[in-house]
């Protein structure tokens, strides 16, 4: 029987010796590429200065922040380059010294950076009280009778406030240091008020240029200065800090607030003024001078012949509580300024 199954014939292909494509040349070429700049970094750190460094470290910790304070570039190559004391290879090259600053000068500086911060913080503080001062004068019925007794000002030495008397209202009666019950209302409501902030205070008080009617030995200085004490008195019994009163002075008539006038009902007043702390210095003697306040008045006194002083428009709208108390947390007990508090609101 015939056998007619399929004869299979295999052929294999034999390809001649050749290249076997490009894909190797690229790969060789990214390693050597890879190479090249990692040797280059390592080039580059051991160069380096240790300012350098610490600048390279902190742009990629925190770009964007670092730019804020410093270059925008991983490299400045603004100015001359100049090579690292430490680590150049060529003992002729030396680096140009630094210009530095000795730790005094730079500590002067920033102690008046905070000086000048603190009295600016400081006297939006007083502008904030008064427009409370005047809040509290506006929207209380008894005092709003008042109102044209109490004047506010802000000097250089704080915020003063003047109660003065009128011809048919008088604080104290006459020739005597007994307070009228309003203006004990006055100062008790005033006490409630400048007791949030803790900058001293300063209370002073004036009279006419009406000789006293009385003993020889008693007179108007020394009625000024028990009137002075007395109101001390009363806003202590409302509640105000003796420790924060810093002086409790009489004038008599020798700082007249209408010289043209000196019998003038307005002359006779009580003064409290809301100290800076440059203020109390002055007053404890902690600066240094012995500078005293012109012709006897007391701090931030009004010049001679000047009318009383009314708020500026705008100052008896109603300040936001967390304002106010933003800003009396910038200060602590002492009324010295808290520089991590500042830093946390910048």
């Amino acid at each position: 029987m015939d056998n007619n199954q399929p004869i299979i014939v295999k052929r294999v292909k034999r390809y001649a010796a050749g290249h076997h494509g490009g894909s190797w040349k690229i790969a060789f070429a990214d390693f050597a590429t890879a190479m090249m700049a990692f040797f280059l970094v390592l080039w580059l750190l051991s160069s380096a200065t240790p300012e350098q460094k610490k600048a390279i470290s902190g742009y990629f910790q925190d770009p964007i922040g670092f730019t804020e304070s410093a270059s925008p570039y991983v490299i400045d190559l603004g100015g001359t380059p100049t090579p690292a004391p430490d680590k150049t290879l060529n003992p002729q090259v030396e680096a140009q010294p630094e210009a530095s600053v000795s730790p005094k000068e730079g500590a002067k500086v920033d102690a008046e950076q905070a000086e000048n911060i603190a009295e600016k913080l400081e006297k939006e503080r007083l502008e904030l009280l008064l427009q409370e001062l005047q809040n509290k004068v506006d929207e209380n019925p008894t005092l709003k009778r008042f109102k044209d007794q109490i004047l506010f000002e802000i000097t250089q030495d704080g915020l003063r406030i003047q109660i003065v008397d009128s011809d048919n209202r008088p604080m104290f009666d006459l020739g005597s240091a007994r307070l009228q019950p309003y203006f004990e209302d006055i100062l008790l409501a005033l006490a409630e008020t400048i007791k949030q902030v803790p900058n001293k205070i300063s209370i002073s008080g004036h009279t006419d240029a009406k000789p006293y009617a009385g003993n020889g030995d008693f007179g108007n200085w020394e009625l000024s200065a028990n009137r002075a004490n007395a109101a001390r008195r009363t806003l202590e019994a409302g509640g105000y800090p003796q420790e924060q009163i810093a002086r409790v002075v009489g004038y008599a008539s020798s700082a007249l607030f209408d010289r043209d006038k000196p019998l003038n009902p307005v002359n006779r007043r009580i003064d409290i003024i809301v100290l800076t702390k440059k203020a109390q210095r002055a007053i404890e003697g902690q600066d240094g001078s012995d500078a005293k306040p012109a012709d006897g008045a007391a701090p931030g006194a009004a010049a001679p012949g000047t009318a009383p002083v009314q708020p500026a428009a705008g100052q008896g709208e109603p300040v936001p509580p967390d304002q106010l108390k933003e800003k009396l947390n910038l200060f602590d007990d002492g009324g010295t300024l808290k520089l991590d508090e500042l830093n946390k609101q910048q």
